[in-house]
């Protein structure tokens, strides 16, 4: 007799761009090369600064347990970071360390939902975020959008959404790289405080941008939510550790969270974290070198039939409509991988409604591998 498996555990759908990862990695290991378009990680190191210190901490420090919430120093550095940043106080108690922003979310969930609410996001959108609310009984709401409003939520969308406890607005967007602007993060938290929705906003690619400013929800809310991450513009993905920024009332609920369920984030790599502020100069070439491959890409991709794209404002990604040459983008990616060794990620990870006609091609290799999976593209493509 098998054990019995938990209706939400069975109900949770597959990360559909960690599965094309590991069909990207047998084909490697069979001999074959693989450009990888499609995992969402820079392909550098942690910041030479970081990496010095988390030496010192292991030559200096016990590495055992440390405060649920974060070491003192680590914390009141993030603080920090908003008034430089955003020329916004934030206190440092308000700062949560997490492990990883997605160990940040179900903290955030948790502590602002019940069973059963409705939290609103928009699609296309990633993918974990609605993996997780249902994980928690929680009820994903997707909003439609398109490219008029930068596939992005509004407060019209919202107005039809019915009943709504929460909202998720991603800016830089994963999939999309669209950004939300000061003006309209204003009218969503606006629109969220006269409605007694929790706003929750995911800034983890904050610092990687090409067009316009970003805007972080604490300039315009003491009730949002702000994620974030070391692991995409500080280059520390594997080092799994990001942070909350949350309203006071919160705070003590996520950390009694936080004590049983992580005890605490890993010790070293919060030494590693605070020393990556001071790297800005190396992060800003990564930076430079993302949209070298960007421009790289938007010059090169139409030749091989590619050429619909969301406007790549920031992050590190390119949200390709290929509706004109598949209805079946899963299939699509698998052939492409197979017959050109070039791994993208299929739509449907993103949009359930619409995925099947959309993927999505990251940049955050090298510009020689941009320029590869170009030629090899413009090949398969070829009559």
């Amino acid at each position: 007799m098998s054990g019995k498996l938990s209706r939400r555990g069975g109900a949770v759908d597959p990360f559909i761009v960690m599965d094309v990862m590991a069909a990207a990695a047998e084909k490697e290991a069979a001999g074959d090369t693989v450009i990888h378009l499609e995992v969402g990680q820079p392909s550098t190191p942690a910041p030479k600064g970081a990496l010095a210190a988390a030496h010192a901490a292991l030559d200096s420090d016990r590495i055992g347990y440390v405060a649920a919430l974060g070491i003192p120093a680590l914390r009141e550095r993030i603080a920090r970071h908003y008034r430089e940043a955003y020329r916004t106080e934030v206190s440092p108690e308000r700062v949560i360390v997490t492990t990883g922003s997605s160990g940040g979310f179900p903290l955030a969930f948790l502590a602002s939902f019940d069973a059963g609410d409705r939290v609103a996001l928009a699609a296309p959108g990633y993918p974990a975020y609605r993996n997780i609310l249902t994980a928690l009984n929680l009820e994903a709401v997707d909003l439609p959008t398109s490219a008029a409003d930068l596939f992005q939520p509004t407060v019209e969308a919202l107005k039809k959404a019915g009943r709504i406890d929460g909202l998720i607005v991603a800016s830089p967007s994963n999939p999309t790289g669209t950004m939300v602007g000061h003006a309209e993060m204003k009218a969503l938290a606006g629109w969220c405080a006269d409605n007694g929705v929790r706003l929750i906003s995911d800034e983890i690619y904050h610092g990687i941008v090409y067009e316009g400013d970003t805007a972080s929800a604490v300039e315009v809310s003491d009730e949002a939510i702000v994620v974030n991450s070391f692991s995409k513009y500080f280059s520390m993905t594997g080092w799994r550790v990001g942070w909350l920024v949350v309203p006071q009332e919160l705070v003590r609920p996520i950390e009694r969270l936080t004590q049983n369920f992580f005890i605490s984030v890993p010790t070293l790599s919060q030494h590693a974290a605070l020393a990556a502020f001071d790297c800005r100069g190396e992060l800003d070439g990564h930076v430079r070198r993302y949209r070298r491959n960007r421009d790289l890409l938007l010059a090169g991709l139409p030749e091989a039939g590619f050429d619909r794209f969301a406007p790549a404002e920031g992050a590190f990604y390119l949200y390709c409509d290929v509706a004109h040459l598949t209805n079946d983008s899963r299939d699509f990616c698998k052939r492409m991988l197979a017959e050109t060794g070039v791994a993208t990620t299929p739509g449907v990870d993103f949009d359930r409604a619409r995925g099947a006609g959309t993927l999505r091609i990251s940049f955050a290799g090298s510009a020689a591998e941009m320029e590869e999976a170009v030629r090899r593209l413009k090949a398969w493509r070829r009559p």
